[in-house]
């Protein structure tokens, strides 16, 4: 039935095709409205129109170009709303209806600043109201631009791409199987569920949150899930149960979103698009300058380097005892290598023909972006582990920046897909956070870093610092972009 009205709407899109790009843009526009955002269903409209420009074959580019543009105008219309009704937002009809939510953006604000404009355009209950709110609290015009058009970038990607995709997919040659279509709709509806549990509830899954409170009373009614509850929750007598949830929710929407990814590289060929043109614009940046630290940085992404991190790991946390901690760093780094090799194998997507040696595995997902992935976030879920819950996000971010230049590193150097990247954050992701999870009722006691921790830390760096030195002949000849013509 859906495929239908599809098939009936891109032709009646092909023949107006003006008015598909007014949809785009409008329907963009009033989903970032303040409060009209709120009552129009903008997101199911935004996916139900990507999915027509993916059927009727409207460029990826052209239509996450109207839609952002959209969603840009429509933040401005609300930052200058706020600006003229600055101090009077909680008695000005429609705004005085919601004065709950206004309040709920202040505080958002307040406590963030510039970061609330990117971050407030994902957070469910607050996104329509965060440019009316920076506007009424004098937020400079250029700042407000500036963060508005950076998030504007992944929110279009986010909200456009899935719709697009799937409406590609319906107008591909190839035929998907049957099972292509349910399993797009459960990872779908898992992620509609945490999107409603995360972001429309307060955004935190953590302890005290609404969703954690009332997931925690829920679980004690009954004797299983009870003792499932108990099971898993932190053993330190500081922590007071504390249950993994966030963990949880990190695994499984990550494991979701990583499914309906391979799906659509799969069997959608209109996403080669969006991954062509990435290719082309990083091809376009190459030179030699450039080439020497990139190179660095994708070597430190290499398997060796990535193994001996784990197994200096493993060593140290096993010879201080903390025998749980190092088993469950081991299971990652298996995990991680049989999952990326099973998916590689299992798929074979060819790589970008942009290298004179390129890698002779499959390209999807890649490989030393889900290593570094979860390299780095096992470690900071260890270290942002002993800090209190409002202040672990910044212990993430920090550690997580190593693994944004290796990431970046496969692009440049036109050894993968963007998909393959993305794929491989996700992959990481789900891998972190399921260990994580399964940890939590083994971690009794805090793990802080000793003189032989810093001693494997600096022989990493050593080792390191040697592969690169070896390997970088071989490397720099391997990465050598393909004469022209």
């Amino acid at each position: 039935m859906i495929e239908s009205w599809l098939a009936g709407a891109a032709a009646w899109v092909a023949d107006n095709p003006g008015w598909l790009i007014l949809a785009l843009f409008a329907t963009a526009m009033v989903e970032s409205l303040a409060i009209a955002g709120i009552v129009v269903p903008g997101v199911a409209m935004l996916f139900g129109f990507a999915a027509l420009a993916g059927k009727s074959g409207m460029p990826l580019s052209e239509a996450l170009a109207w839609a952002g543009m959209g969603a840009v105008i429509g933040d401005l219309i609300s930052f200058t709303a706020g600006r003229f009704f600055k101090g009077r937002l909680h008695s000005v009809w429609p705004f005085s209806r919601y004065p709950g939510l206004i309040t709920r953006g202040e505080s958002f604000f307040n406590a963030h600043g510039g970061k609330s404009v990117i971050a407030g355009r994902f957070i469910g209950p607050i996104r329509p109201v965060i440019p009316l709110i920076a506007g009424a609290l004098h937020m400079p015009w250029r700042r407000f631009l500036t963060f508005n058009l950076i998030s504007a970038v992944g929110w279009a990607l986010v909200y456009v791409l899935p719709g697009y995709a799937v409406g590609s997919a319906l107008a591909s040659e190839i035929e998907p199987p049957p099972h292509f279509y349910p399993v797009i709709g459960i990872s779908a509806a898992v992620l509609v569920a945490l999107y409603v549990v995360v972001l429309q509830f307060r955004l935190g899954v953590g302890e005290g949150s609404r969703p954690y409170r009332w997931l925690e009373s829920f679980m004690a009614r009954y004797d299983t899930t009870h003792r499932f509850w108990r099971l898993y929750t932190n053993e330190r007598p500081a922590r007071k149960g504390e249950f993994p949830l966030p963990s949880i929710v990190l695994a499984t929407g990550s494991l979701a979103m990583f499914v309906i990814l391979t799906q659509l590289v799969t069997y959608s060929r209109r996403i080669n698009e969006l991954n062509h043109l990435v290719v082309a614009w990083f091809e376009a940046l190459r030179q030699p300058l450039l080439d020497i630290p990139v190179i660095a940085a994708t070597l430190m992404g290499d398997p060796p380097v990535l193994i001996s991190a784990a197994v200096l790991a493993v060593a140290v946390l096993s010879f201080r005892g903390y025998y749980a901690a190092a088993l469950h760093i081991a299971l990652a780094a298996i995990l991680c290598f049989a999952c990326v090799w099973l998916v590689k194998t299992g798929l074979m997507v060819e790589r970008p023909d942009q290298v004179l040696r390129p890698p002779a595995s499959g390209a999807f997902p890649s490989g030393h972006t889900a290593g570094a992935t979860v390299l780095v976030t096992m470690a900071a879920s260890f270290i942002a582990g002993e800090n209190r819950m409002r202040q672990r996000w910044q212990t993430y971010v920090l550690l997580s920046l190593p693994l944004v230049p290796i990431a970046l590193s496969r692009l440049y150097l036109g050894v993968h897909w963007f998909t393959d990247v993305l794929g491989g954050v996700l992959l990481g992701m789900a891998i972190t956070g399921a260990i994580r999870a399964s940890y939590s009722r083994y971690d009794r006691v805090p793990i802080w870093p000793d003189a032989l921790t810093w001693a494997a830390v600096m022989l990493w760096l050593g080792f390191a610092a040697g592969y690169l030195i070896t390997q970088w002949d071989t490397a720099s000849l391997s990465y050598s972009p393909l004469p022209p013509g």
